[in-house]
């Protein structure tokens, strides 16, 4: 028995109106869009780019993420059920399934269409959206957090979690076991990857390799997602008995993919040489003489 545990019972309803629930996880969800539109807004202005980037941009982009979560999740975790019934796809959207891995994907598409639209450097978004990408994570995650899912396997740590509202109502906390509370894991490992991110923005010159941050950004959301994972609950149940599960299967391209961005942005030659323009000797000046007149 864990005396120290936290027993988390959060209300995952932000307010009920006339039977129709706001949940505090979909406005972890608007929260990470509002904010990742703020940010990426900020680095247009920063960097001389015209309004409309960051307007098109958003709009791509918000898209990709919302669309490639649902249909990743779909596609991913429960195939048969949604090709069977697809239009639960929509349908069934406020029961619950959204996957990180198909709004990776969402977003590259994101990237890739309004780079296009805005005519700007698929590697110039891509870099800016690295950035945002974990920050938008982590927010996420708490929306987890509230809604008492991805939980971890039983732990006798300290800081475990007793999830409440995965029991009978009245349920004794001495009776649920402390649970890894993988979603606050997740979520400071993005915190951290997002601010070694904008320290390389702002103060580092790798940052004006294209596709450096885009790769790192892959590797520090991925990589801890995969690590995380050996102590989670598998979601589905053909999870059930794999070396590796679903998230870290999907996790493994992304990771490697990180790792080619950056080595092929460190080691290319970032940009057009400059070119050396002789300069032509200077003429020798004569020295300083005193003129007489006679």
């Amino acid at each position: 028995m864990n005396l120290l545990a936290v027993v988390w019972d959060f209300d995952p309803t932000f307010i009920n109106l006339f039977g129709f629930e706001i949940r505090w996880y979909s406005l972890t969800w608007v929260a990470a869009l509002m904010f990742g539109g703020w940010l990426f807004s900020y680095f247009c202005k920063r960097e001389g780019k015209p309004e409309s980037v960051s307007d098109t941009a958003f709009m791509y982009i918000a898209l990709g993420t919302i669309i490639g979560a649902r249909l990743g999740h779909c596609l991913f975790y429960e195939p048969m059920e949604y090709l069977r019934e697809p239009w639960r796809i929509i349908t069934g959207i406020r029961d619950g399934g959204l996957a990180s891995h198909g709004a990776a994907i969402g977003i590259v598409l994101g990237i890739w269409l309004s780079s296009r639209k805005n005519k700007v450097s698929v590697l110039w978004t891509a870099d800016r959206l690295g950035i945002i990408a974990p920050l938008s994570g982590a927010m996420i995650r708490f929306g987890n957090l509230f809604n008492s899912e991805i939980i971890g396997n039983p732990t006798d740590m300290p800081w475990g979690f007793k999830f409440m509202r995965l029991y009978r109502s009245g349920t004794p906390a001495e009776l649920v076991p402390a649970c890894h509370p993988t979603q606050l894991y997740e979520a400071l490992c993005y915190i951290l990857c997002f601010s070694v991110l904008f320290a390389l923005y702002r103060y580092a010159k790798v940052a004006k390799r294209e596709g450096f941050i885009f790769g790192a950004a892959m590797v520090g959301i991925f990589l801890p997602r995969f690590l995380i994972e050996f102590v989670k609950i598998n979601q589905v149940a053909f999870e059930q008995g794999m070396t590796l599960n679903m998230g870290q299967w999907l996790s493994v391209p992304f990771i490697v993919a990180g790792v080619v961005f950056m080595l092929w942005a460190w080691y290319r030659h970032n940009g057009e040489p400059v070119a050396v323009v002789p300069t032509a000797p200077k003429a020798k000046q004569p020295k300083n003489k005193r003129l007489y007149k006679k």
